[in-house]
């Protein structure tokens, strides 16, 4: 099995060692999501699941929780 190499969002400032949310790709149609303080909890989706997720923290359907 190949590494899966993460790509950081460019929201998360370039503090090499602060929290930030990565993706990376998986197998065919699949995509991982991590917190980098705790990188040994992945959620993998499909593309079109992380795509409504996505939208749904853009919409602020999660802000109740923070």
């Amino acid at each position: 099995m190949s590494e899966i190499r993460w790509q950081k969002s460019s929201f998360s400032g370039s503090n090499e060692g602060g929290s930030c949310v990565e993706l990376a790709t998986g197998g065919p149609g699949l995509r991982h999501l991590r917190e980098s303080d705790d990188p040994g909890v992945v959620l993998a989706l499909d593309a079109e699941k992380l795509r409504a997720l996505l939208l749904a923290v853009k919409a602020g359907e999660f802000d109740h929780l923070a």
